[in-house]
């Protein structure tokens, strides 16, 4: 997400016709949505008091899990997640970001390296159930998932279809 961010701004300093003319630092007309891969669902195997007593080993594999890989890969999205949802509500454009994520996997379905054909049918069902579900965005005052409506992205929608018609009327979607 943050080297999505990074991309546009440099092709608006190329000048890039699909992007210009606009302001680099302009990230209210910027459009960001984040499509995760999934997410176990939390279910706090860990604490502060069971891990201080952990050796190395325990840190590698504990009860079947690795803990020390788990926190990593889960601290890394949750942080990026929150810088550009900080980052897009600093700017005054939080209705510009959408992430768009299933986070309550369990069992095979949560793991990245079970490519059965049973786990990858459970895997497009439930993809097929999230696109069901009306989207949402998380609070960051309150930490909670809230249901948003998409009416952005239709609107995206018609600017694009509306500047295929007539190309010399806005760029990029954007009038």
């Amino acid at each position: 997400m943050l080297l999505a961010i990074s991309e546009v701004t440099k092709q608006v300093f190329r000048e890039d016709p699909e992007f210009f003319p606009v302001n680099p630092v302009d990230y209210g007309r910027f459009l960001m949505i984040s499509i995760g891969t999934g997410a176990p669902k939390e279910s706090k195997p860990y604490n502060a008091k069971m891990a201080s007593k952990w050796g190395l080993l325990d840190w590698l594999l504990h009860d079947g899990s690795n803990p020390i890989i788990d926190v990593f890969t889960q601290a890394s999205g949750d942080m990026v997640d929150r810088h550009v949802s900080v980052f897009f509500q600093a700017v005054h454009s939080q209705q510009n970001y959408l992430r768009i994520q299933e986070d309550t996997l369990s069992g095979d379905e949560a793991l990245v390296d079970v490519a059965t054909k049973e786990n990858m049918l459970k895997l497009k069902e439930i993809g097929e159930n999230l696109l069901a579900k009306p989207p949402s965005r998380v609070n960051l005052k309150t930490g909670l998932s809230e249901p948003i409506f998409a009416k952005l992205l239709s609107e995206e929608k018609k600017h694009r279809d509306e500047s295929l018609k007539t190309p010399s009327k806005s760029y990029n979607g954007f009038t």
